[in-house]
């Protein structure tokens, strides 16, 4: 393995540590710690601390044994928790994501970038000198089912302090366990004269007086296993009352097999002895091809399904029962695979609070971010797309949204705003919201903006959410004076456009005074879906099974017109907007009778149900989505397009944009054609 490999490999572990201490600290912040959050949250700085030493990356290091120190002793209770610790940990751990950018990015960071971090960690750290220390407490009474202590033969290879290891935090960590005794063998150290200062000599013995379960042991030493020779053997109970003399202590003399015995019997050892979770990378590029490969496949798979059936069924009897149970495997071998591709949203959640804290510092407001849903898997392809989206929207709502603390005061709300953050799965769809409790849209300013820069007629009479609809328009801001935040009237255009480019949609609801809320809706997977077959005059369109609710042959009586807005279907009690898709797409030779059509109702986000008319149902069928922005153009009301089984190529729709675009659509003139053949 090359060393810009192993490089490429530290960083990415480092950047999923740093999400995992982001998640930590935040339970800390929040108030939802347990016994093993800080814990958990050492663990992390210490592999960074580790893996970076072995790299040389000396700042990074320092900036880590610092944070490592405090954590230490808010470990083992010496220092009390409180929102200023938090607070410096969350500092250190921006700076460590600083310090490993620079690093993985080979530029470099102004000296002295850490220096006041530094001192504010050595201050902490030495506040607490007289304070009393806190250990737990030993056990009175050891379980039957475990030895009465272990004895630990730590033999550490010469680089072990060169790799940001010390034996002193394993002593801490073993007297969490109980009592222990340590021996220091000196029978490695060399004369003077060839002594190396960064090199570990000394062999340490250490005696634990404490029935705990073998697995608590070894994890003590987790992090060291790769740097030193280590045997850990249970001990007797006379062995443990005459551990106050360690030159006298000696093993007991457990045969292998007795002690395999007993461990097998013990419960926690039996749950330690189970094989952990394995995991592998794997480079991004090779998954892609072979999800492309099972498209391929999923597409020849069709093609076969759609010549057996013009067969004669007694010609080759087994012939559809094969296909039926390869469409089977086919299909779960798809979803593998894309289980494989998805990844949850945690990824680019987690960057969000650096960029609330630094941006609420920068404003002077107070502001909470609450994140939920992050576990929500996604398309990787989508995720990584979704930073500069969610970052504008976040810098939009800090700017824009919040109030100042002596602004909310006086609103009669608390001075600390708050963001909520979080994804959720609806319908085969990704729901991504972020609101916040601010002043919400000052319609009246965003109007009198847009006249003022010639975007709207003086004249003109426009709806809320038509005002609402002018702050993704370029080059549009309110601000009034350029910053380095805002003002330049660069970023909702550009969450639009991002979020389109992935085939989602962005809503916008908000209320003067209250605050306001942003929906994102994005496909869970841009690869593979579930879609029904329909026919409008001699076009296919595939439209997705998630956002179908059912299909149905309307009666004349139940069509009724409305002036301006089309016709609508009357069903059990509700009015249902209906859309021709003939009229839509220009497809001519198309039935534009409802009553001789079906109507496909389908849910839309944003915009309630809307029932499609199309001329038959062909059937269902997986089919590969293949880009048609890439590939063609973008098309309203078309989020891609693939391949049938009979070669032909049909669009599939784009649900969403069709809710959002039905009210204007429906009494409009029919437009330029958007139909497969018109693209081929």
């Amino acid at each position: 393995m090359s060393f810009d490999h192993l490089r490429a490999t530290y960083f990415e572990e480092s950047a999923e540590l740093l999400e995992s201490a982001y998640a930590q600290l935040s339970d800390l912040a929040e108030g939802r710690e347990d016994g093993e959050t800080v814990h958990a949250l050492f663990r992390a700085i210490h592999s960074i601390k580790g893996g970076g030493g072995a790299f040389g990356f000396d700042r990074l290091v320092r900036l880590a044994h610092g944070m490592e120190t405090l954590l230490d002793l808010l470990r083992e209770g010496t220092l009390p928790l409180d929102a200023a610790q938090v607070a410096l940990l969350l500092r250190g751990a921006d700076a460590l994501a600083d310090l490993l950018a620079a690093e993985r990015g080979g530029t470099a960071v102004a000296a002295g970038f850490e220096d006041a971090l530094m001192q504010a960690f050595r201050i902490a750290a030495e506040a607490p000198a007289g304070a009393p220390r806190v250990v737990a407490a030993p056990a009175t009474a050891a379980p039957v089912d475990l030895p009465e202590g272990w004895r630990i033969d730590f033999r550490p290879r010469p680089e072990l302090f060169r790799n940001a290891n010390e034996p002193l935090l394993l002593v801490r960590q073993l007297q969490r366990l109980g009592p222990v005794t340590v021996t220091a063998d000196l029978t490695r150290l060399p004369p003077l004269e060839r002594m190396e200062a960064e090199d570990a000599y000394l062999d340490w013995h250490f005696v634990l007086q404490a029935a705990v379960p073998r697995g608590s042991v070894e994890e003590v030493f987790e992090f060291v296993a790769d740097d030193c020779e280590l045997t850990i053997s249970p001990i007797a109970a006379e062995v443990v009352a005459e551990a106050d003399t360690p030159q006298e202590a000696a093993p007991a003399e457990i045969a292998p097999v007795a002690a395999q015995a007993v461990a097998a019997t013990t419960p926690q050892a039996a749950a330690a002895s189970q094989p952990a979770a394995q995991s592998m990378r794997v480079d991004v590029q090779k998954i892609d091809r072979l999800v492309n490969l099972v498209g391929e496949m999923v597409i020849g798979q069709a093609m076969l399904v759609q010549h057996a059936g013009s067969l004669p069924p007694d010609l080759c009897p087994g012939l559809t029962a094969g296909l039926e149970t390869l469409s089977q495997h086919l299909r779960e071998l798809q979803e593998g695979v894309m289980s494989i591709r998805t990844q949850p949203v945690k990824s680019v959640f987690s960057r969000m609070p650096r960029l609330v804290r630094e941006l609420s510092a920068q404003l002077g407001k107070d502001v909470r971010l609450v994140v939920t849903g992050e576990s929500t898997e996604i398309d990787k392809t989508v995720v990584e797309q979704l930073a500069d989206p969610l970052t504008h929207l976040l810098r939009n709502a800090l700017d824009h949204g919040i109030e100042t603390p002596d602004q909310r005061e006086a609103a009669g709300k608390p001075r600390q705003g708050t963001v909520h953050l979080s994804a959720a799965q609806r319908s085969g769809r990704i729901v991504i919201e972020l609101s916040d409790d601010g002043r919400g849209i000052d319609r009246a300013r965003v109007l009198a903006r847009a006249r003022e820069r010639g975007l709207v007629a003086p004249d003109a009479v426009l709806s809320e959410s038509e005002i609402d609809e002018l702050i993704f328009l370029p080059s549009f801001s309110t601000a009034a004076t350029v910053s380095a935040v805002s003002g330049r009237g660069v970023g909702m255009d550009v969450v639009r456009r991002n979020i389109q480019a992935l085939g989602g949609r962005i809503a916008l609801e908000s209320r003067f005074g209250s605050g306001s809320r942003f929906l994102l809706s994005l496909p869970l997977t841009l690869a593979v879906l579930d879609g029904l077959v329909v026919s409008v005059g001699r076009e296919a369109y595939i439209l997705p099974i998630a956002a179908i609710v059912e299909s149905l042959r309307p009666r004349p009586e139940d069509i009724h017109a409305v002036v301006g807005r089309g016709d609508v279907l009357s069903i059990r009690g509700a009015y249902i907007p209906l859309l021709p898709l003939h009229r839509h797409f220009a497809v001519p030779e198309a039935e534009a009778d409802p009553s001789r059509g079906i109507v496909v109702i389908v849910e839309t986000d944003h915009a309630g149900q809307l029932g499609l008319l199309v001329d038959d149902l062909v059937g269902q069928q997986q089919v590969v989505v293949k880009s048609l922005e890439a590939n063609y153009g973008r098309v309203e009301g078309i989020g891609g397009a693939t391949i049938l089984g009979d070669g032909r190529v049909a669009l599939i729709l784009d649900i969403p944009g069709l809710g959002l675009g039905q009210g204007r659509v429906a009494a409009s003139a029919p437009r330029s054609p958007a139909t497969p053949s018109a693209l081929q």
